[in-house]
């Protein structure tokens, strides 16, 4: 099999990128392994949140310069600020194309609420989570927070008391209640069933709506608005854009414990638009090696292709982090499986010393976070200090910082994604 771009892996990095190069013609395959990070996420996406050394980022543009002298290894160092706008921007457009109904800007960070009723800094987000921009108040009085009976990955009461906490919520009368959903019985039976995609199932298909209506509009009592789990559709926002309208309120739903219906109405849309563009999906499939001459990739072969090499003119890495097994750990060394790629971390990290893995305090951030493959500022990938002429990194494959930390997993993931396409259709 022969293909113009070989992408493995599957999720929100490697199907930007697919989605950009089917635009412009190239043919590309994404080797997908089965679930991606994205399925997981919140549903709101990061650029920059904090600095290295703590600070808080509400404009990426004016913290651009002291993040660069703290993380000068940082992809979006690498790539300059001038391509991080450039791509994050493009992004934009694209999630506005896909109808990802999201908010937000490059410009400045909003607040998201989060599910314990924290704040979160963000750049992206659902118009449909709850957000705040800085220091603003929550621009309505009273809020009816209302889980569902039996459903123990919301906890209405929880939210509302942390959430009054914060100053934008100070002035808002809280109440809280559970929605008695009789659909929901059988799922009730067995609590490993009992989550939010199962949920939005039955809510889709064999749902009374109007009686959802009516149980919604009697347990909010009046409240201008209303918090919800997001139970309630799966495929996309429409369903729930339904539900508002005949509430007649104003609704926002929260992501709950993974997996999160937020990422994956996200991811699906991605996939969706990639495949529509005539890109191929090689589902349950994972790679295990690679053919390599002359500092170039030839070739790779796949669990399900032993026999039958995969080739192509141009490879991108986009496997993610340890929770995909784009890296790997055994107790003496931490590496990179498909091309055995050079891994950098942060500052004192030693991909071979295991004392070196971990900080002292356990909610300190740890090093570990920060491995990934080594890349230029051209995201190709360093293998036995050389830098492969077509095969490129994306995401959290990459090293040298700390997504969690600082608050740039989806930014890197979507710009380093943008960025290798740009650089693959210029070779």
């Amino acid at each position: 099999m022969n293909f113009d771009v070989v992408i493995i892996g599957g999720g929100l990095a490697g199907l930007t990128c697919g989605v950009a190069l089917q635009e412009q013609g190239k043919r590309c395959v994404i080797i997908n392994n089965g679930q991606a990070a994205i399925d997981f996420s919140s549903g709101s996406m990061d650029l920059l949140s904090r600095l290295p050394s703590g600070e808080f980022v509400a404009d990426f543009c004016k913290s651009y310069t002291t993040f660069v002298k703290q993380l000068p290894q940082h992809p979006y160092s690498l790539l300059s600020k001038e391509k991080v706008l450039a791509k994050a921007t493009q992004f934009e457009q694209l999630a506005t194309s896909l109808k990802l109904d999201l908010i937000g800007s490059t410009a400045q960070n909003h607040l998201r609420v989060t599910p314990l009723g924290g704040l979160r800094g963000a750049w992206l987000s659902p118009n449909s989570v709850p957000t705040v921009k800085g220091s603003e108040p929550f621009p309505y009085k009273t809020i009816a927070i209302l889980g569902i009976e039996g459903y123990h990955d919301f906890q209405p009461q929880l939210l509302a008391d942390n959430l009054k906490q914060n100053p934008q919520f100070t002035h808002c009368e809280l109440s809280t209640g559970y929605l008695n959903i009789p659909e929901l019985d059988q799922l009730r039976n067995d609590a490993r069933e009992f989550r939010s995609v199962n949920i939005a199932q039955v809510l889709e298909h064999k749902l009374a709506f109007r009686d959802l209506v009516a149980e919604i509009k009697t347990a909010t009592k009046g409240a201008e608005a209303i918090f919800l789990p997001a139970c309630f559709g799966l495929d996309d926002q429409s369903f729930f854009n339904q539900l508002q309208q005949a509430v007649e309120a104003t609704i926002f739903e929260l992501p709950t414990l993974p997996p999160s219906l937020l990422g994956i109405r996200q991811h699906k849309q991605l996939r969706h638009r990639f495949e529509r563009l005539g890109g191929l999906m090689l589902n349950g499939d994972r790679a295990l090696k690679a053919d390599i001459e002359n500092g170039k990739v030839q070739r790779i072969y796949t669990q399900l292709h032993q026999d039958n090499a995969i080739s192509a003119e141009h490879f991108v890495l986009a496997t993610g982090s340890y929770f995909s097994n784009g890296l790997k750990a055994d107790f003496d060394r931490i590496f990179e499986p498909v091309f055995q790629a050079d891994i950098i971390g942060c500052k004192d990290f030693n991909e071979t010393d295991r004392l070196s893995w971990t900080a002292n305090r356990f909610s300190s951030p740890q090093p570990y976070q920060s491995a990934g493959v080594a890349i230029n500022e051209k995201c190709q990938v360093r293998k036995d200090g050389q830098f492969m002429a077509n095969l490129y990194a994306t995401g959290n494959v990459i090293g040298g910082f700390n997504s969690l930390e600082l608050g740039c997993g989806s930014g890197v993931a979507v710009v380093t994604a943008l960025a290798v396409a740009e650089e693959i259709m210029g070779a």
